[in-house]
């Protein structure tokens, strides 16, 4: 038989008892503002800015903020209410001190949770996705280190020190379906993509074909020695379980 002196049994509740380390704090905005869009600006220029710790997002839907603060493309985005993308809202944040984008977008997911209540979860999922792979010829990439930064618009990128993963997350939005990273690339890279947006519009019966640039996917193969490819894989998807709108401040 195993005896235990009491002295054993009040050392293991002791043990027992003592609190573990304290939850790390999450990330958060030092001081921030939301509200509601005018009417009146709701049809102007939508988008989010960043620059040495301060977050400014114009007319911008809660997909787009979720896009942004977690890296997905509007097509991973499964759920959510009826007002996802269809109600807008201006945003000024500023962090206690400079950080990068990848900061930012921690206090951004904060943020989010705070205000609008926002709750989800990721999951795999198969489905038809655009795989980014090394073309036969190789690839046309910069090696580079430091702090990552991109800067987007409409038909151009320009990123500095990026890795492939967030190259995928950025041709997942301009494409609006699931982008894989299936290069095998390690590291970061500094590069250049210049597309015409208007390459793939529907020319209509009798009109001239637009003199346009090339597509984002001949782009892609000629300027980084890259390729997309069609077909089905696992992708990574948010849902979302829970949003409200949140109260003007």
């Amino acid at each position: 038989m195993i005896r235990a002196s009491a002295g054993f049994f009040a050392c293991a509740w002791v043990l027992c008892a003592q609190p573990g380390p304290p939850p790390a704090e999450l990330p958060r905005f030092e001081v921030a503002a939301i509200k509601p869009t005018p009417a009146d600006r709701q049809n102007g220029s939508s988008g989010i800015t960043t620059r040495l710790g301060r977050l400014t997002a114009s007319n911008v839907t809660l997909k787009r903020c979720i896009i942004g603060a977690y890296g997905v493309g509007p097509s991973q985005i499964i759920g959510g209410p009826p007002w996802l993308d269809t109600e807008r809202f201006e945003i000024a944040a500023k962090a206690d001190q400079p950080v990068g984008d990848h900061a930012l977008m921690g206090m951004l997911q904060t943020l989010l949770a705070e205000r609008f209540q926002l709750s989800v979860h990721r999951e795999t999922r198969n489905m038809e996705a655009l795989v980014l792979e090394v073309s036969k010829n190789g690839p046309k990439l910069e090696k580079a280190e430091g702090e990552s930064s991109t800067t987007s618009g409409r038909g151009r990128l320009d990123a500095k020190a990026t890795n492939m993963n967030l190259l995928a997350q950025l041709l997942s939005r301009a494409l609006s379906v699931p982008v894989v990273n299936g290069t095998g690339l390690e590291g970061s890279f500094n590069f250049k993509l210049e597309w015409s947006p208007d390459s793939d519009r529907p020319v209509k019966p009798g009109e001239a074909p637009p003199d346009t640039g090339p597509s984002i996917y001949t782009a892609i193969q000629q300027q980084l020695g890259l390729r997309l490819q069609s077909r089905k894989s696992p992708v990574e998807v948010l849902v979302i379980e829970r949003a409200e709108k949140p109260s003007e401040n």
